[in-house]
């Protein structure tokens, strides 16, 4: 009965008409967002993010959250018809949708990707209506050793699952970590790595650093290539999948839900992961594995269902412990710790509102994302062919007004600037900005438990390993933090005992 209240509540939130208005601009823009290569759910959020300070926190985050599972929606749509992702978890939706384009099956490949994604996020959403409460009931047993733990186990994780060198995301890391020190000491009260800027003393603002390092660096990065998107020039007609189409999709819907589902709960894992994932289990499966990349219709039905459902996923850690999964997730951790509301154990309780309005309305806006998708394709189309000399200068303005609206500060611009710089010379060196964004956002929580968990056993480390949940998570977080250290000394030895027999040869 309980659980038909907190549905019926949800639904009560999301249809107050201001609520239900920002929940349609947030599939809208992360929709538009998807589309239009280059952008992506991390540099919208961060450009948007000054805008929700205005709002309650629940119109805010809602909208938010439209943003993120819209453009797993829209990334799909260049994928199939310019064979360039506008998103990065529609990259594996290349390999076959854009060949279905190819053989004149667009219309279906469009189809049954937002089928699919539409299935899987109503999926994801019961999932995390039914998994998120008691994960929070159980997480009421978290102390402070047991939040470091599970901070220090996501660190970790995501590290080890980066796409790049394990050792830069471990100096990305290790960066964020620092710049979470800078400000004011909560125990002592001192300021720490100031030098005397008075904007800093109560720490480097989340929203200028993801401004420069998505949004700038973006701008900088993309001005060096001359990005042309030859569009497919087929007639889009046909959207529904006929009886084949389904037959042959239905299992990938549901295995790429599931996958998608639990991979987008790790730390780390996410939308790339769990589509790259759910495409690789397809053709191990499949029958006839040598379609694949050639326009099978299974390849684009699992992966686009995995990253819609990894969306859902990622929502359980974030609500239930406090703890984000993605970079996406950690710029809604900063929007709520903005709007003074604390995610964690506590919030099904104190916020039951925020908390059943922001899971219903992935509901809402994954109906109104089917309904939009589809009719709306040959409005982006017509977005694509938007010279990037436009859209370029557009998005350099938002980031100006996003970060000086902040505080009203000309020196949050500066920041802005400094890390778009920084996260240009980054992207140049093969440095992942994830880390960084993720290991800041979350640098405040891993001090506070660890500081708190040292008073609690008079400075003793002990106390990370004598509780049973601490220690689960300590051994895993420290079993991936030494496993690349392993990987790099074994890949040496191998080589160098393969110049050595090149050597005697």
């Amino acid at each position: 009965m309980d659980f038909m209240q907190n549905i019926i509540l949800g639904f009560s939130v999301v249809f107050d008409p201001m609520n239900l208005i920002f929940c349609f601009l947030g599939v809208l823009i992360g929709t538009l967002v998807g589309v239009l290569p280059g952008l992506g759910p991390t540099a919208a959020i961060s450009l948007l993010l000054p805008s929700t300070f205005y709002l309650g926190p629940t119109p805010a985050i809602i909208m938010l959250s439209g943003i993120y599972y819209g453009a797993m929606y829209g990334g799909s749509t260049t994928s199939i018809l310019v064979n360039i992702p506008g998103e990065a978890a529609a990259a594996v939706t290349c390999l076959d949708g854009y060949q279905m384009a190819r053989q004149g099956r667009a219309g279906p490949a469009l189809g049954i990707s937002a089928f699919g994604s539409f299935i899987a996020g109503t999926l994801s959403v019961l999932a995390l209506s039914v998994i998120a409460p008691p994960v929070s009931k159980f997480a009421l047993k978290f102390g402070p050793p047991e939040y470091f733990a599970v901070v220090f186990c996501g660190l970790s994780l995501l590290t080890y699952l980066g796409s790049g060198s394990k050792l830069k995301a471990m100096i990305m890391a290790l960066v964020g970590l620092f710049l979470g020190t800078v400000g004011t000491d909560f125990i002592t009260g001192e300021y720490r790595f100031t030098f005397g800027n008075l904007t800093i003393t109560d720490g480097i603002g989340i929203v200028p650093v993801v401004m420069g390092l998505f949004g700038v660096a973006e701008v900088l990065d993309n001005l060096e290539k001359s990005i042309k998107l030859d569009i497919f020039k087929t007639t889009i007609s046909q959207f529904f999948p006929n009886l084949k189409d389904w037959k042959a999709s239905i299992g990938p819907i549901w295995r790429g839900s599931i996958v998608g589902f639990f991979l987008g709960i790790l730390p780390g894992g996410g939308a790339v992961v769990s589509s790259f994932a759910s495409y690789t289990l397809e053709k191990r499966l499949s029958k006839h594995p040598e379609r694949f990349g050639k326009g099978a219709i299974e390849g684009v039905a699992g992966p686009e269902s995995a990253n819609n459902a990894a969306t859902g996923g990622a929502f359980i850690p974030l609500l239930t412990l406090g703890v984000p999964a993605n970079v996406v997730m950690a710029l809604v951790l900063g929007a709520l710790l903005i709007h003074g509301i604390q995610p964690g154990p506590l919030l099904v309780k104190q916020h039951p509102d925020l908390f059943w309005g922001v899971v219903m309305s992935m509901y809402v806006g994954n109906v109104m994302l089917l309904v939009l998708n589809l009719p709306l394709i040959p409005v982006w189309v017509k977005l694509l062919k938007v010279p990037y000399t436009v859209l370029f200068p557009l998005i350099l303005l938002l980031c100006v007004i996003g970060s000086y609206s902040l505080n009203n500060n000309f020196e949050e611009i500066i920041i802005m600037i400094i890390f778009g710089v920084f996260g240009y010379l980054m992207r140049k060196f093969g440095y992942e900005a994830a880390p960084l964004v993720f290991a800041l956002v979350l640098s405040t929580i891993i001090e506070n438990s660890f500081r708190q968990s040292l008073l609690l056993s008079w400075g003793s480390f002990a106390v990370f390993f004598t509780r049973p949940i601490a220690l689960i998570f300590m051994i895993v977080g420290i079993i991936l933090f030494i496993l690349p250290i392993f990987s790099v000394i074994k890949r040496k030895k191998n080589s160098k005992s393969s110049m050595d027999q090149q050597s005697t040869a």
